[in-house]
Formats: structure tokens, sequence, C-alpha cells
């Protein structure tokens, strides 16, 4: 059907359940952190907007943890089931990388997700503090692991091959191979740059409704400081991460930019837009700016990037698709950057939270920077095709020996149960959103806080508060009387 094979149906199965876990995980690793400053600054300034803020956005936190932790054991059991022959040739180096995931990140994680939900009521400031920060920390560390497995893959070494299996001798060397430090730092702020702008964008939305208030506005402003100052080091940070891929991976340089050949020392030039034609090999309608090619990835004027048509026509990426996908990426992330710039212009005029235009510009960019981290992992699982370990086996060599039929059936299945789960679920997620934070009446803590009242344990034991109220109410009625 369609020309698909059970391999192919294999690789689509894979793809549709990492885009679908990708995107909360990545909400998550922000929110943590974004948590952890609310209720740091609530600590210290007793300003109760952070507190109203760390309330309504700890609710969003806790059903995105639950949908990433649900779409991500889905994924790791993939492994076992889809590629068998790649677990039993990488297992040895992909299984520890994955368990020491397990037993750091995600138990701190759990280990002190209860008490930063629940235990507002019920444990001091300090404690609730810190909890709220190991939860923070458990996400990047999580990222850590993931990032040094998968980075390993794109680059590997430490390792001997005895009996057709990869045998670790280095774990150094595994753990921080040459792409992993560019990789780490290029996703870990990704999640960032996201997380500010799904911020930023419910804040807009609320803002032309007409809900105006203390607590919308520090949400818009914290993420557009976000915007401005962290997306400018994405972008450096990208760089750095080409400049990298183009030594270890120089033919998925040469799919994204569609490049297929040199032409005697002439300099590379960069093509904006065109049509990469992997059966004809040459990029169609090509629209061109000569020796910005050389310059973007060599940093010189004279030096050539390698191309496509170097590389053997089996061991070359699906240019179409990676050219556009880095475009996508790319396009965004320079229209996140004007976004920042246009937020400081509009705060040195204090119109940041009126000026319309902008803020449905905030509003549209809500999931740009989601749409951005998948078009970037598109182009990097995309580009190290046809490898699934880079250099050492290919992706044909590691799926299990499925069916078309079964790898059908199953496709079909994940397709409905995840758009109906996670559909529902986003859903919520984003009613939630929509309900926007519960402002405080003025007083200082409300509903309690950490180290302060507690929620009473028994239904009764709460009668004692509204008589004694009652009483004082009644005491100062007479004496005015």
């Amino acid at each position: 059907m369609f020309g698909l094979e059970a391999l192919d149906l294999a690789r689509i199965q894979f793809a549709f359940t990492i885009s679908f876990h990708i995107l909360f995980p990545a909400i998550t690793i922000g929110l943590a952190s974004y948590l952890a400053v609310l209720e740091g600054l609530w600590l210290k300034t007793r300003n109760d907007t952070y507190r109203d803020l760390y309330h309504f956005w700890s609710k969003i936190f806790a059903v995105n943890f639950g949908m990433g932790v649900v779409s991500g054991l889905v994924m790791a059991y993939q492994f076992g089931t889809n590629w068998s022959r790649f677990s039993d040739f990488a297992g040895a180096v992909t299984g520890p990388l994955l368990t020491y995931e397990v037993l750091t990140a995600f138990f701190l994680e759990a280990g002190f997700l209860g008490v930063m939900l629940f235990g507002w009521n019920k444990v001091g400031r300090g404690l609730h503090f810190f909890s709220t920060v190991m939860v923070a920390i458990g996400t990047l560390i999580s990222t850590f692991w993931i990032l040094a497995s998968n980075s390993w893959m794109q680059t590997p070494q430490g390792f001997e091959i005895v009996n057709g299996q990869v045998i670790p001798t280095d774990w150094l060397a595994i753990i921080f191979n040459p792409s992993f430090p560019y990789r780490l730092m290029h996703m870990a702020t990704a999640a960032f740059v996201a997380t500010a702008f799904f911020v930023g964008s419910s804040a807009a939305w609320h803002l032309l409704r007409g809900k105006d208030n203390p607590a919308i506005r520090t949400m818009l402003s914290m993420a557009m400081w976000m915007a401005l100052i962290v997306a400018p080091i994405q972008a450096v940070i990208g760089d750095f991460h080409g400049l990298n891929t183009l030594k270890h991976q120089p033919a998925k340089i040469a799919a994204i930019e569609g490049h297929w050949e040199n032409h005697g020392d002439e300099a590379t030039p960069l093509i904006l837009f065109g049509w990469p034609d992997m059966k004809e090999e040459k990029t169609k309608f090509a629209v061109e700016i000569p020796y910005l090619g050389s310059l973007i990835l060599t940093h010189s004027l004279d030096k050539q990037v390698p191309a496509l048509k170097e590389f053997p026509p089996e061991d070359r990426p699906n240019s179409t698709i990676v050219f556009w996908s880095f475009r996508v990426m790319v396009g965004l992330g320079f229209l996140m950057i004007f976004t920042g710039l246009w937020s400081l212009w509009l705060r040195k005029r204090d119109t940041l939270y009126t000026s319309r235009p902008f803020l449905y510009l905030a509003l549209w960019m809500g999931p740009s920077g989601l749409i951005a981290i998948l078009a970037g992992w598109f182009t990097t699982e995309i580009g190290r095709q046809p490898w699934v370990v880079y250099g050492l086996m290919r992706t044909a060599d590691a799926s299990s020996n499925h069916s078309f039929m079964q790898m059908s059936i199953t496709l079909i299945m994940f397709v409905v149960v995840y758009f109906a789960l996670f559909g529902a679920g986003l859903g919520y997620m984003m009613r939630l959103v929509r309900k926007g934070p519960k402002i405080s009446e003025g007083t200082e803590t409300p509903d309690g806080g950490p180290g302060k009242k507690r929620t009473p344990a028994r239904p009764l034991s709460a009668a004692d508060d509204s008589a004694d109220a009652d009483h004082d109410d009644t005491t100062r009625l007479t004496k005015e009387i």
C-alpha cells in the first residue's frame, strides 16, 4: 500500500509516538524551572502574584507530566518490539543509559513530585521550595541521559564490536560523545523557549479577552524576557551544533542544504528555498545567495561544503524532508527573536500589554516552540538515515521481523488510542489554561502556604475556625452598636 513496507511502517510508528512524546517533556522541563522561579520569587518578595501563578501552572504541569510519563513508557517498549535487532546490537550501551535516567532523574522527580503538588499546606516553606527545585533538576537530569543515549547513536565512540554486538570500553567517551554537549544545550534551551511562548500565548489570550490583572501581566512579561534573552542564545548554540554536524555527519549537512555538487573552487551558495529531488539529484526552483553557504557553515568565503553526490546514493539522507524541516525550525527561530525584540520596544513605550497586533502575534506564537522542536527532531533523525547507529548499523538491519499486516494494525491502533487519550488530556490542559490563574483578594495567604496555616485534616476541625470567625464578627458588631 502506497509503496510502503513493514520497515517503513515501523519507522512511521516510532516517529508518530516520539512526536507525541517529545512535546510533553519539553513543556515539563520548562514549566518545572518556571515553577521553581515563581516560588523563589514569592518567598523573596511575598508578592501574592507569584504564588497565584505557581498554583495555576502547577496544575498544568501535573497533567503534562502524567502524559509525558505514559507516552514515554510506550516509546521505550518499541525498542524491544519493533527494533529488537537494534537492541541486541547496541543494548549494552543504550540500556544502561536509559537505566541511569530512571535511577537518577525519574526517581528524583517521583520522590519530590508529591510534595511539590500536594504539600503546599502541609510542609514548611523551605522543604516545599526544595522539592520544587529537585523536580526541576530531575527534568534536566532526564534530558541529560536521554540526549546522551541519542547523541551516541549520532556520533558513537567508546566501544568495540565483539561477535556482532557493541561492547562498552569507555563510559565517559560514550556519554560525552562529540555531538552530546551541543545537542544537550540545544534541546534544553529549546524546551525553555517553547515554554516561554506557551506561557506568553496564554497571557496574550486572556489580555485580548479583556482579562487584565497583575498575574496575567506577569506571565506575559516573564515570557517575553525569556524570549528576548534565550532565543538569540539558541541561534548561537544552533550555529555551533551545525559546525559539529558538518564535522561528524557531512551527508546530513549536504541534505539540509540541498547541495548536490561543488563546481571547481567556487564557494558554496546558500539555497534559501527550493525543492530537492532525490531521483534527479538536483534542487529545483532554487533561490540562492552566493557565498553565504560557505560563510555560515565554514565561517569563510572560499571553503566548500560537502555535496550529496560525494556520497553513495544508498548513504544519502532524504534531502526533500530535512531541507524543509530545517527551514521551518530556523524560520520559527527568527520569528521568536523578532517577537522578543518587539516586546522590548513595546515595553519601553509602556504598551506591551495593550498592543493588540503584538498580543495576536504572541497568541499565534504559542505552539511555535513545539513546532520548532518537532522540525528540529525530524531534521536530526531523518538526517541520520540510513543509519540507526551512524556508520555502524543501518536502519534496515535494526528492525524486528514483523509482517506488513502486523505493523499496519499496530500503527492504526496507536493513532486511534493516542488521539483519543492524549487528545482528551490536551483538551483538559487547555481548559485549565483558559480558566487563568485564580487571583487572591488582597490577603497575604488566603489559602495557606508553606509553613503557614494548615488545611484541616478532619472535616469537623474546620468548625473551630468558623466559630471563632463568627464570634469575632459578633463581638465587633456589638461594640459598634
